[in-house]
């Protein structure tokens, strides 16, 4: 089927609220590269949003699935183990910074794993309260979604979200909350909402995904740890979209040197297929009762094989390496914008997590600005995504497996687009 005769069947039979806004259907990929049901090219900027930082159908991924295909589909671990799941956690525990032995267990996707990782600091610590950040983002569900430090779209119209979540400033200097003002923040909510005896969880994600790309300051993280340490209280640490390499580590909280007491992940972590993670501090862990954990579908064989496999590309193919220098490709380019373009401003990387603003003539936020740019490249065969409290971040999630030459195409979609959307800014006070 065309893209034509597709998306009328999308707009007949898929929810309003599930339904993509694109029009192009994909069909095939590889790598960086995606062609569509009609045969159109795209390169790829998203990365099914920070899912591929090994690339589209790596080879060794694919044949990973195909051979499991062949020999177990399904049987629902808690019915029947298998090898798969107890490889997964055995290879987790031993890569995981948290603090002291740690275990595991498997889900689905990154929402589950932080509805996991709440139910479990609930168990370790008999309390019920969570603080989580401004601008952070933990998934759909009902508890993330009351986690979450953004409204819309996430929550509009789903009515009363769940209680016991409490909320503090997380350390952005460009939207004015500096460290020293999120750590005031944070400890007034422990004064004035949520009793630290009370409380369970504080839950972060060590670079805001869908916040804005902002990396936390190595002593704010470490102020974190001191707190939850004075209170009993567990440090959960959100990786989904920072794990697995995207920030030059394999996973973000490691540049800090900290250890949280959980952490969960999922994305990049098969290379497509659907698994995530909470791991842990063993005796946390094992907190709550038996069967107290897990789904028909977590940690399926399919996903497991993908994710073993990932691992192997990762030791085999230096992915680390690649992340960081692919970080270092991008922050030269995206210096070079900033001084080009007065409309490019804030440009950050972690590793190859990277992003840059786009501020108005009056030197605020321009969502409409940042939307036109990501229309515009998706015009023209690039995939590109905007993110941010205000909407005006241009964020960065390309494969770090990316061909040199399938980047610089791609970087050049932004730039001349750039130059097509603001050039008589720079030109003006050239």
């Amino acid at each position: 089927m065309n893209n034509a005769q597709l998306n009328e069947l999308k707009d007949k039979y898929v929810a309003k609220g599930a339904a993509s806004p694109a029009t192009a259907f994909a069909d095939r990929a590889k790598n960086a590269e995606l062609w569509d049901a009609d045969g159109n090219r795209f390169i790829d900027f998203a990365g099914g949003i920070g899912v591929l930082n090994i690339g589209h159908c790596h080879p060794k991924v694919v044949q990973a699935v195909k051979d499991q295909l062949d020999k177990v589909m399904h049987t629902c671990q808690t019915v029947m183990p298998y090898e798969g799941y107890v490889k997964v956690a055995e290879k987790l525990a031993e890569i995981t910074p948290v603090r002291g032995e740690a275990k595991v267990m498997l889900a689905n996707s990154g929402a589950e794993a932080l509805e996991n990782a709440v139910k479990i600091a609930r168990a370790a610590t008999g309390r019920n309260n969570v603080i989580c950040f401004d601008g952070g983002y933990h998934g759909r569900t009902f508890m993330t979604m009351a986690m979450n430090g953004k409204v819309a779209p996430y929550a509009s119209d789903f009515g009363t979200m769940p209680g016991c979540v409490f909320r503090a400033g997380y350390p952005v200097a460009e939207h004015g909350i500096s460290e020293e003002e999120a750590v005031r923040r944070l400890k007034m909510v422990l004064k004035t909402d949520a009793n630290p005896k009370d409380t369970a969880a504080i839950v972060l994600e060590p670079v805001l995904g869908e916040g804005g790309f902002y990396p936390a300051p190595q002593s704010f993280l470490e102020k974190i740890r001191e707190i939850c340490d004075e209170h009993g209280i567990l440090m959960i640490v959100d990786e989904v979209q920072s794990g697995f390499g995207r920030t030059g580590k394999m996973f973000a909280i490691e540049h800090s040197g900290v250890k949280p007491d959980l952490m969960t992940m999922a994305k990049s972590m098969a290379a497509g297929m659907p698994i995530s993670a909470v791991v842990g501090t063993a005796e946390h862990m094992d907190a709550s009762g038996g069967n107290s954990l897990g789904g028909t579908y977590s940690g399926s064989p399919v996903s497991c094989a993908a994710t073993l496999a990932v691992m192997e590309v990762f030791e085999e193919e230096d992915i680390l390496a690649k992340s960081q220098a692919l970080g270092d490709k991008l922050a030269k380019r995206f210096a070079q914008w900033a001084s080009d373009f007065d409309a490019v401003v804030h440009p950050r990387n972690l590793g190859s997590m990277a992003a840059f603003e786009l501020n108005g003539k009056d030197g605020q936020p321009a969502p409409e600005l940042a939307a036109a740019l990501c229309k515009r490249a998706r015009e023209q065969g690039l995939i590109l995504l905007s993110c941010g409290m205000f909407g005006n971040t241009i964020r960065f999630l390309m494969p770090v497996t990316i061909e040199d030459k399938v980047l610089e195409e791609g970087l050049d979609i932004v730039e001349q687009n750039l130059k097509a959307l603001v050039g008589s800014e720079a030109a003006a006070t050239a």
